[in-house]
């Protein structure tokens, strides 16, 4: 199944074919961007431990070490963009040919959010004489959580640039019946009046010092919910020097927790621009599906080796990142594949990423021997009904309780708190310790 979703979604030609598109200064010579982008995916796959031990194990690496790693450290950020673009427009046909339901019933949702890498092994010689941690960069990603599917990145080699910054360039691929949910820290003028030219919705959380306002309209009669009391009013941005037009009406809608969060706040503040027929208490629930892009990021780290530490230059981590994406895609289509063959005879499977990773690791490398690569370049051209059907008949012989998600109950307190040094130094013997437990003396 892999193997299938890989070829149909990043083909070799395919993918030179974007980087020859998307290119400015990088060229292929005897290594073609394909191979390179082959090597990357082994090791966020979990097939290579390293980027050095996938090439070490190529057949028939056309250049030297050398020249490899100089080729991924010049990866420019635009390409690695295009692929995922790319990759995900070719998945989405199979996505919907497998079936999907929106959140809401015509849009489509995209939640926003940045990920920072973090602080590489020091190998670069400019690095070696600094103290602080090296910090490779940061990418924007964009993510619909209805195909679960990453949609759009964009790759910053500055680790200190703003990620607001990269969000406005983000705003050209806004259109219109598109939702975007982001965190507060996204709450600028310059954003949410982007995709309100762009006719795109807005769910975001209130940023307590801008944008500002000029008029608030009355409270409405609260609403109870899951999570607590919703109620809403009209809000009015404040006129500003280049504002042209009348300034935009908008939604703020405030939920009263009935637990506050982690960092203690009671209530929460939402603004939006959806129409008046999607009620408060809709966009307080949609606004929920923002932390399944966390989920997100601890699956790229965790289970495709998102953060490649020996990778410190800021372009070469950038591509571990990307190529973590587009694996993560691949695995996104084959969860759901499983999940929709098992619906019947497994009603709510919820199907794991980590243990879909580790069976693909297992099994993967003898299945290319046991069978040549001419068996799957027919999946290259195939329409996404013919490869989303393939996927679900062998999707259907997979045992959901192998790749099934672990239950767990409700984590316990653990007390905190300062600890005096000699007792965190203190050695103990877990024999001892166990046996004490047990009510017999050592």
């Amino acid at each position: 199944m892999t193997r299938v979703a890989l070829e149909h979604a990043l083909p070799a030609c395919w993918v030179d074919e974007v980087f020859q598109t998307s290119r400015q200064r990088q060229y292929p010579r005897e290594l073609l961007f394909s191979s390179v982008v082959e090597l990357m995916m082994l090791v966020s796959l979990g097939l290579r431990p390293s980027l050095h031990a996938a090439a070490k194990k190529m057949a028939q690496l056309p250049v030297t070490l050398a020249a490899l790693y100089d080729k991924v450290k010049r990866t420019e950020p635009q390409v690695l963009r295009a692929l995922v673009q790319g990759s995900a427009a070719r998945l989405q046909p199979v996505v919907a040919a497998v079936g999907s339901q929106p959140s809401l019933q015509g849009w489509q949702l995209r939640i926003l959010d940045g990920n920072h890498l973090p602080a590489s092994d020091k190998r670069l010689a400019p690095l070696r004489s600094h103290r602080g941690a090296a910090m490779p960069g940061h990418t924007l990603v964009v993510y619909d959580p209805d195909s679960a599917l990453v949609t759009d990145i964009l790759a910053c080699e500055d680790a200190h640039e703003s990620e607001r910054v990269g969000a406005a360039t983000l705003l050209q691929q806004a259109q219109q019946g598109q939702v975007w949910i982001a965190d507060r820290h996204f709450c600028t003028r310059t954003l949410l009046q982007g995709w309100q030219q762009r006719q795109a919705g807005f769910i975001v959380r209130e940023h307590a010092r801008h944008p500002k306002l000029d008029n608030t309209g009355p409270w409405s009669e609260a609403v109870p919910t899951e999570t607590g009391q919703v109620r809403e009013q009209a809000i009015e941005l404040a006129a500003t020097q280049e504002t042209v037009l009348a300034p935009p009406s908008w939604r703020r809608i405030e939920i009263q927790l009935q637990a506050p969060t982690e960092a203690g706040d009671q209530s929460i503040a939402l603004w939006s621009n959806l129409p008046a027929s999607i009620d408060a208490a809709t966009i307080a629930q949609l606004y929920r599906k923002r932390w399944r892009i966390e989920g997100l990021f601890g699956r790229l780290e965790s289970v495709l080796h998102s953060e490649i530490r020996t990778l410190g230059h800021p372009r070469a981590a950038l591509l571990g990142f990307a190529a973590a994406v587009l694996a993560f895609n691949v695995l996104a289509l084959l969860k759901r594949c499983v999940e929709q063959a098992h619906c019947e005879r497994a009603p709510g499977l919820d199907v794991s990423t980590y243990h879909l990773g580790v069976h693909v690791a297992s099994d993967y490398q003898g299945m290319l021997i046991a069978l040549p690569s001419e068996v799957w370049q027919s999946w290259c051209e195939a329409s996404g009904a013919e490869v989303a059907q393939h996927l679900l008949r062998l999707a259907g012989t997979v045992n959901p309780r192998s790749v099934a998600t672990a239950k767990r109950g409700p984590k316990k307190e653990k007390p905190g708190g300062y600890v005096a040094g000699a007792v965190a130094r203190k050695q103990l013997s877990t024999a001892r310790v166990l046996k004490q437990a047990a009510g017999t003396r050592p």
